[in-house]
């Protein structure tokens, strides 16, 4: 089985904003990002993708302009080497109670059976307290990064054993 990585998009991959990523000029990645891609890819590490995508629910984004970020994100981590597998998003209102929205496991899941991953071989990589417990709740590691949200999530679980600066040095550790 192939070795794989999830990550969540907003504040791991690209900045993130509190009023949503709402089109692809908006979308910008965090530097060293898309070379952290490249390197898990080159060293033959899946990338997939889970993240919530609220704004849709609550009207801030269409399912088209989130589908224009993502081909721009596709895009950008393939001109720079690396290739994500797959996308999985929770495009519902927190209080919807669906099962895909982290922190619960869903999105998670939802990649497992698709790409028959054993997630307990696997981690997810986020920058906030529901990435930590989604990955927590669908048995794989979870790895905190402090860019976005990762240093408020570190003050709540300052225990938390796997922490990065970024995506960049999560990359060069897994591939050193």
């Amino acid at each position: 089985m192939n070795s794989f990585v999830v990550l969540d998009r907003d504040g791991v991959i690209n900045r993130d904003s509190m009023d949503y990523i709402k089109s692809a000029d908006e979308w910008v990645p965090i530097a060293g990002s898309l070379e952290a891609i490249a390197l898990l890819t080159v060293n033959k590490i899946d990338v997939y993708i889970a993240t919530n995508q609220a704004g849709i629910a609550r009207g801030k984004l269409t399912l088209d302009a989130l589908d224009r970020i993502h081909k721009k994100l596709i895009n950008e981590v393939e001109l720079a080497g690396g290739k994500i597998v797959d996308i999985k998003f929770c495009p519902h209102h927190p209080k919807e109670g669906c099962g895909c929205r982290k922190p619960k496991p869903g999105l998670l899941e939802a990649l497992a059976k698709t790409h028959q991953l054993d997630l307990k071989k696997g981690c997810y990589v986020g920058d906030s307290l529901k990435d930590l417990r989604a990955a927590e709740a669908a048995g794989c590691a979870g790895i905190l990064v402090l860019t976005g949200n990762g240093i408020e999530t570190r003050q709540l679980r300052p225990a938390h054993e796997h922490v990065f600066q970024d995506l960049l040095a999560f990359a060069r550790d897994m591939t050193s």
